[in-house]
C-alpha cells in the first residue's frame, strides 16, 4: 500500500485558472476530486494547493478512499486519426500553404489555440 510519501512525490497535474469574478487564482488537481484551493497570487495558489494536495491524500487514506495514480504522457502516443470531409481537407491544406506550414502542424495549431480558449 502507498503511503503519503507515496502519493505526495508523484507528478499530478495541476490547474491554475485566474478567478475573474472574486480575484485571484484557483488552483485543483483534476486526478484527485474536490482538491481545489485558491490564493490571491498565483505563487499564493500553488503553494496552498500543495498544502491541499497532501490534506486531500490523508483524508482520503485514512477513509479508505481509492486514490487515482496521475496519468503519465507515456500513456499517449501523440497521434490519432481522423476522418474529416473533402472540402474541409481542403481548406486545411490551403490555410497550411498560405501559413507555409504543413496541415499537420496547422492542425495542431488550430486545436492548441481552441485548448487555450476553452480551458477544462
Amino acid at each position: 500500500m502507498k503511503t503519503l510519501n507515496d502519493y505526495m512525490a508523484m507528478s499530478y497535474r495541476m490547474e491554475v485558472l485566474e478567478d475573474k469574478d472574486e480575484g485571484g487564482f484557483v488552483v485543483s488537481y483534476p486526478d484527485l476530486p474536490g482538491c481545489i484551493t485558491c490564493g490571491e497570487t498565483v505563487e499564493t495558489a500553488v503553494a496552498n494547493a500543495l498544502d491541499a494536495k497532501k490534506v486531500w491524500i490523508e483524508a482520503a487514506l485514512e477513509d479508505g478512499i481509492p486514490i487515482h495514480e496521475p496519468d503519465k504522457l507515456e500513456d499517449y502516443s501523440g497521434q490519432f486519426k481522423l476522418r474529416i470531409p473533402r472540402s474541409l481537407h481542403r481548406s486545411l491544406a490551403e490555410h497550411s500553404k498560405r501559413e507555409g506550414i504543413s496541415m499537420n502542424q496547422y492542425c495542431v495549431y488550430l486545436l492548441s489555440r481552441n485548448d487555450a480558449v476553452y480551458p477544462k
